[in-house]
């Protein structure tokens, strides 16, 4: 039944962008500039659009490399707190072996 879904949304996302790429064709053809001017404009929105997709993955890369330290810094703590607990225990497990060694000596 996801299938089903899946090809849905595909469907509805596919004739989005066809609709779009249509429209865009159109308004080339039925632009009121001259050649030129479109091929302009056209090149222009490229440019803008190079530089804001440069941005976003700038702003992605940085915002991955802060994800990634914090991270680190929590699988650290982590760590410590776990090596703490594990020397906790040991010493407990080792007290009570004396503390067995001791009461079987009296015996």
């Amino acid at each position: 039944m996801s299938d089903d879904r899946g090809a849905g949304a595909s469907g509805v996302i596919l004739s989005f962008i066809m609709g779009a790429l249509s429209g865009a064709a159109l308004a080339v053809l039925f632009a009121p500039r001259s050649g030129e001017e479109t091929r302009e404009l056209l090149e222009d929105k490229l440019k803008e659009s190079a530089e804001r997709g440069k941005r976003l993955r700038e702003r992605a890369v940085e915002k991955g490399r802060e994800v990634l330290e914090d991270a680190t810094d929590y699988l650290d703590k982590q760590r410590d707190s776990l090596e703490k607990r594990r020397d906790r225990l040991a010493a407990a497990v080792e007290a009570g072996r004396q503390a067995y060694r001791e009461e079987k000596e009296k015996m």
